[in-house]
Protein backbone atom coordinates (compact mmCIF):
# COMPACT_ATOMS: atom_id res chain seq x y z
CA UNK A 1 0.00 0.00 0.00
CA UNK A 2 1.63 3.38 -0.89
CA UNK A 3 0.74 6.12 1.92
CA UNK A 4 0.80 9.70 0.96
CA UNK A 5 3.11 11.62 4.28
CA UNK A 6 2.12 14.77 4.44
CA UNK A 7 3.40 17.50 6.97
CA UNK A 8 1.22 20.32 8.21
CA UNK A 9 2.01 23.74 7.82
CA UNK A 10 0.74 26.24 9.47
CA UNK A 11 1.07 28.64 7.08
CA UNK A 12 -1.19 26.49 4.28
CA UNK A 13 -4.69 27.24 4.47
CA UNK A 14 -5.55 23.91 3.65
CA UNK A 15 -3.81 21.70 6.28
CA UNK A 16 -5.55 24.72 8.88
CA UNK A 17 -9.09 22.86 7.55
CA UNK A 18 -7.85 19.53 8.48
CA UNK A 19 -9.92 18.21 11.17
CA UNK A 20 -6.61 17.05 12.13
CA UNK A 21 -5.29 20.87 13.03
CA UNK A 22 -6.21 21.16 16.52
CA UNK A 23 -5.63 24.81 18.05
CA UNK A 24 -6.99 25.48 22.15
CA UNK A 25 -6.95 28.27 24.69
CA UNK A 26 -6.51 28.42 28.33
CA UNK A 27 -9.01 30.66 29.54
CA UNK A 28 -8.72 32.48 33.30
CA UNK A 29 -12.05 32.20 34.91
CA UNK A 30 -13.66 32.29 38.12
CA UNK A 31 -15.79 29.14 39.12
CA UNK A 32 -17.67 30.76 41.72
CA UNK A 33 -19.21 33.25 39.23
CA UNK A 34 -22.61 33.52 38.81
CA UNK A 35 -22.52 33.97 35.20
CA UNK A 36 -19.68 32.47 32.70
CA UNK A 37 -16.96 35.47 32.14
CA UNK A 38 -12.90 35.08 31.10
CA UNK A 39 -10.72 37.20 33.02
CA UNK A 40 -7.59 36.77 30.28
CA UNK A 41 -6.97 34.04 27.35
CA UNK A 42 -3.93 32.36 26.40
CA UNK A 43 -4.41 30.83 23.03
CA UNK A 44 -2.77 27.56 22.07
CA UNK A 45 -1.56 27.47 18.26
CA UNK A 46 -1.96 23.77 16.29
CA UNK A 47 2.13 23.83 17.11
CA UNK A 48 1.98 24.39 20.42
CA UNK A 49 -1.09 21.57 20.88
CA UNK A 50 0.53 18.95 19.40
CA UNK A 51 3.32 19.66 21.70
CA UNK A 52 0.89 19.26 24.61
CA UNK A 53 0.43 15.95 23.61
CA UNK A 54 3.62 14.94 22.23
CA UNK A 55 5.89 15.58 25.53
CA UNK A 56 3.17 14.07 27.49
CA UNK A 57 2.34 17.14 29.27
CA UNK A 58 -1.90 16.49 28.98
CA UNK A 59 -1.17 13.24 30.39
CA UNK A 60 1.26 14.41 33.34
CA UNK A 61 -1.27 17.61 34.19
CA UNK A 62 -3.77 14.71 34.80
CA UNK A 63 -2.71 14.36 38.21
CA UNK A 64 -4.39 17.05 38.93
CA UNK A 65 -8.43 16.89 39.44
CA UNK A 66 -9.71 18.72 36.78
CA UNK A 67 -13.44 18.71 36.45
CA UNK A 68 -14.56 17.64 33.07
CA UNK A 69 -17.86 17.22 31.14
CA UNK A 70 -17.36 13.72 30.13
CA UNK A 71 -15.17 13.01 33.42
CA UNK A 72 -12.09 12.38 31.62
CA UNK A 73 -10.33 15.51 32.76
CA UNK A 74 -7.63 17.30 30.45
CA UNK A 75 -8.32 15.55 27.10
CA UNK A 76 -8.95 16.67 23.35
CA UNK A 77 -12.13 17.71 22.39
CA UNK A 78 -13.26 18.68 25.83
CA UNK A 79 -13.35 21.59 28.43
CA UNK A 80 -11.84 21.23 31.81
CA UNK A 81 -11.34 23.18 34.90
CA UNK A 82 -8.82 23.76 36.95
CA UNK A 83 -9.45 25.21 40.80
CA UNK A 84 -6.76 27.49 41.57
CA UNK A 85 -5.91 25.89 44.52
CA UNK A 86 -4.04 23.49 42.16
CA UNK A 87 -2.10 25.85 40.43
CA UNK A 88 1.11 25.51 41.91
CA UNK A 89 0.99 22.06 41.90
CA UNK A 90 0.17 22.47 38.01
CA UNK A 91 3.64 24.60 37.86
CA UNK A 92 5.78 22.25 39.38
CA UNK A 93 4.28 19.57 36.71
CA UNK A 94 5.27 22.03 34.50
CA UNK A 95 8.94 22.96 35.83
CA UNK A 96 9.51 18.90 35.60
CA UNK A 97 8.23 18.68 32.15
CA UNK A 98 10.11 21.70 30.84
CA UNK A 99 13.45 19.92 31.98
CA UNK A 100 12.99 17.16 29.54
CA UNK A 101 13.20 18.44 26.34
CA UNK A 102 15.69 19.19 24.26
CA UNK A 103 15.82 22.98 22.95
CA UNK A 104 18.25 21.52 20.05
CA UNK A 105 16.00 18.39 18.91
CA UNK A 106 13.34 19.05 16.90
CA UNK A 107 11.15 15.58 16.90
CA UNK A 108 8.24 14.47 14.12
CA UNK A 109 5.09 13.59 15.77
CA UNK A 110 2.54 11.51 13.89
CA UNK A 111 -1.31 13.25 14.29
CA UNK A 112 -3.26 10.83 12.40
CA UNK A 113 -3.69 8.85 9.26
CA UNK A 114 -6.91 7.21 6.94
CA UNK A 115 -7.08 4.63 4.53
CA UNK A 116 -9.55 6.14 2.47
CA UNK A 117 -10.08 7.59 -0.09
CA UNK A 118 -6.52 7.49 -0.22
CA UNK A 119 -4.01 6.18 2.09
CA UNK A 120 -2.59 9.20 3.78
CA UNK A 121 -0.74 10.04 7.37
CA UNK A 122 -0.63 13.68 8.93
CA UNK A 123 2.74 14.56 10.62
CA UNK A 124 3.92 17.46 12.32
CA UNK A 125 7.26 18.98 13.07
CA UNK A 126 7.65 20.17 16.68
CA UNK A 127 10.15 22.92 17.14
CA UNK A 128 11.33 22.81 20.75
CA UNK A 129 12.31 26.38 20.99
CA UNK A 130 9.11 27.46 19.68
CA UNK A 131 7.16 25.18 22.23
CA UNK A 132 9.63 25.97 25.51
CA UNK A 133 9.12 29.55 25.07
CA UNK A 134 4.95 28.47 24.83
CA UNK A 135 6.18 26.68 27.87
CA UNK A 136 7.48 30.12 29.53
CA UNK A 137 4.42 31.93 28.72
CA UNK A 138 1.92 29.33 29.83
CA UNK A 139 3.88 28.95 33.27
CA UNK A 140 3.91 33.16 33.54
CA UNK A 141 -0.26 32.82 32.57
CA UNK A 142 -0.34 30.73 35.67
CA UNK A 143 1.47 32.72 37.83
CA UNK A 144 -0.73 35.37 37.28
CA UNK A 145 -3.31 33.83 37.66
CA UNK A 146 -2.75 32.34 40.99
CA UNK A 147 -1.94 35.98 42.24
CA UNK A 148 -5.48 36.92 41.19
CA UNK A 149 -6.62 33.66 42.59
CA UNK A 150 -8.82 32.37 39.29
CA UNK A 151 -9.19 29.31 38.28
CA UNK A 152 -8.14 27.90 34.87
CA UNK A 153 -10.65 26.60 31.99
CA UNK A 154 -8.85 24.54 29.49
CA UNK A 155 -10.37 24.15 25.64
CA UNK A 156 -7.95 21.30 23.79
Amino acid sequence: MEITHLFIDDANPEHRELSIYRTGAINRVCLNDSEYRTYGTLEISAHNHTALFHFDIVESLNELPFVSETGHGLDSWDEAFLHHSQLEKMLSILAKAEQKIDSQKKEKTLLGWHDTPIAAAYWRTIDPKEFLTFLNKLKTFVSETIEKDYDLEFIL
